[in-house]
């Protein structure tokens, strides 16, 4: 006896249905992360757009003699997809979990909770400025110029041990007697001090007089340091003039390329022998390079925009053993004098090979 088909459908037909369904709604369905990838690239011996939609030199440099440069020191960035206004759907997230050149980040860790997207413009902006500061004034230590560094107090935190002992625009001149020309120099011999009372030499309204201050233990992630609680910024009085032209980018992370860069400019030569380098890193006026953030779509930047080398933070290390993609050389480095000696190597047709890399983590 023939048997009629049952117009209810099958299993399989469910299943897809379920399947459709829970993909429109992925694609929809806000998610607590946002999606970090490769940024533009910015070439330090190159140009840049202004305001005014003009092609600039990215470096400009008054005051000085100016040399003809080749090649690229690229600077690297990071875009993030996403925003507490409007954040990636599971669907983006997936599709960017398979691809490499991506990160999946909390969306806490980029925009943080009770901090506006302008707010987070506005501080990376302020970022940048300093960045630019004090690459230039590292690119000029090092070529021996007088970059005339003040220390100065920003304002004391309430109810820390500066509070009611320094006062903004206070200049710092000396801590137990030794000069003091970097906030970084003055933080150190506090954690020399150890809790120890110091005494700091300051200018307050052009007299000198001497405070003393207690610092107080400062524990997180496991680690001590000791504060005196007070908000620093370092003013320069540079011996000529360097404008960097670098719009809708923030962040410190550009120090370093930024500081090369100058160098070049200000040198005869080729600081990169031509070649297409790379690289990221945050300066600080004495030369020593700090990490960053996003260094994994750093390096995809870096490569897809033809750089051969990439000159990565030691302090990145972790991040970069097996993540480099093919083409690229990763060459590591703590400061600017072993970024200039890296650099040094590819210009003359070295050992490239025996510069320093990130071979395991940490290193």
């Amino acid at each position: 006896m023939d048997r009629t088909r049952s117009g209810k459908p099958g299993l399989g037909v469910w299943a897809l249905i379920v399947a459709l369904v829970a993909l429109v709604v992925l694609t929809f369905l806000p998610s607590p992360y946002v999606i970090q990838r490769p940024g533009p690239v910015y070439d330090t011996l190159g140009t840049a757009t202004d305001k005014d939609g003009d092609e600039v030199p990215l470096i400009k440099v008054d005051g000085a003699e100016t040399f003809e440069t080749a090649g690229t020191l690229d600077l690297t960035t990071v875009q993030v997809v996403g925003n507490r206004e409007r954040t990636p759907s599971w669907f983006e997230l997936a599709l960017a979990w398979m691809d490499s050149s991506r990160a999946v980040v909390p969306l806490d860790s980029v925009f943080p909770e009770g901090v506006t997207t302008e707010q987070r413009d506005e501080r990376n902006a302020t970022l940048m400025i300093d960045s630019q500061h004090e690459a230039t004034a590292a690119a000029l230590n090092e070529l021996g110029y007088d970059t005339g560094a003040q220390v100065v107090v920003v304002d004391a935190v309430p109810d820390s041990p500066a509070q009611g002992v320094l006062e903004a625009d206070d200049v710092i001149t000396a801590i137990d007697d030794a000069p003091v020309a970097s906030a970084t120099q003055l933080r150190e011999a506090i954690q020399v001090a150890a809790g120890d009372p110091v005494t700091l030499t300051v200018l307050r309204d052009d007299e000198e007089q001497t405070v003393e201050v207690t610092p107080v233990e400062h524990v997180e992630g496991g680690v001590t340091t000791w504060l005196i609680g007070v908000t620093l910024r370092t003013d320069y009085d540079f011996e000529i003039d360097v404008t960097i032209q670098l719009d809708n980018v923030g962040g410190p992370s550009a120090g370093m390329m930024f500081a090369l860069g100058i160098i070049d400019t200000l040198t005869e030569g080729e600081l990169n022998g031509g070649e297409n380098i790379a690289g990221t890193g945050t300066i600080d006026a004495a030369g020593t390079v700090g990490p960053i953030g996003g260094i994994r779509q750093k390096l995809y930047g870096a490569r897809d925009a033809g750089a051969e080398f990439f000159l990565a933070p030691a302090a990145n290390c972790d991040e970069v053993v097996g993540h480099v993609p093919d083409g690229l050389q990763v060459i590591r480095t703590a400061t600017l004098d072993e970024s200039l000696a890296a650099l040094e190597v590819i210009a003359d047709d070295g050992d490239v090979a025996a510069l320093p890399t990130c071979e395991t983590a940490g290193s």
